[in-house]
């Protein structure tokens, strides 16, 4: 399973996207290994542009997995936060959650945002 993150999401949606992270996209896309979580769903419609993003959105919606936001979702991106600030960082609370539920559900994180590679091995 392959957690894609809203970063590399935006480089599929997009046509002035960087190629080689909207292939990344699509490999996982066309494997049946690509998933979201409500966190990657609530800032992708946050950021939406016309009609095609949010058909391509609403398409997603029905066919996706969707990774649970469990209690133990929450405590991990706690503990994450705790140790990053431990380390003199300051990663974005929902890249912290978005790792988070990676994690947990022991799925691998497609990204393009470098605070992903500062959150410490979940």
């Amino acid at each position: 399973m392959k957690l894609v993150d809203t970063s590399a999401w935006i480089h599929s949606l997009r046509p002035d996207g960087d190629k080689n992270v909207a292939t990344r996209v699509r490999i996982a896309l066309e494997s049946g290994e690509a998933a979201w979580c409500a966190m990657v769903r609530l800032e992708l419609w946050n950021g939406a542009r016309g009609a095609q993003e949010k058909r391509v959105l609403r398409d997603l919606e029905a066919t996706l997995p969707n990774l649970e936001m469990t209690a133990e979702v929450w405590q991990l991106a706690i503990e994450l936060a705790r140790k990053t600030r431990e380390k003199g960082l300051t990663i974005p609370a929902t890249d912290l959650l978005i790792a988070a539920c990676a994690g947990h559900h022991g799925a691998d994180l497609v990204h393009a945002d470098s605070h992903f590679d500062q959150v410490p091995t979940v």
